[in-house]
């Protein structure tokens, strides 16, 4: 049986960066990956949230509405997928510079989807073995 949260895709507002302060936050950590037009900044949550949040920063260099709304559509979508192998709660920031052209296709998702894997292996702590 399907429950209602299992088919609830949408980009709720509590997992959504929403204030200049959180994204400075992020920003300030220095936690980045970044490949072609993408650059994404993380940093564990300053309070205790029950899930991982999103911020997305697209300029209007990038190109007009409809590009714009095609790189949000994709990078939601990207942290949907991704969003399982959180353990612990991130806040992610992706920020699109104006070289990008739209994400456009599978493979784009998937290497939207790789530097997110890619910035929550950089944010988990390293666990240290002891010399056995």
């Amino acid at each position: 049986m399907v429950t209602k949260h299992e088919t609830d895709f949408r980009f709720q507002k509590k997992i959504r960066l929403l204030r200049t302060t959180d994204f400075r936050r992020v920003y300030a950590q220095r936690q980045s990956v970044a490949i072609g037009p993408l650059v994404m900044y993380g940093a564990h949550q300053a309070t205790k949230q029950s899930h991982p949040r999103l911020g997305i920063s697209v300029s209007r260099r990038v190109g007009n509405a409809v590009v714009r709304n095609q790189w949000k559509r994709r990078l939601r979508e990207a942290f949907r997928r991704v969003k399982p192998q959180f353990i612990e709660n991130f806040d992610v920031v992706v920020i699109v510079r104006a070289t990008g052209k739209p994400a456009i296709g599978e493979k784009a998702a998937h290497e939207i989807e790789q530097l997110l894997v890619s910035l929550i292996n950089r944010l988990r702590p390293k666990i240290r073995h002891s010399g056995e």
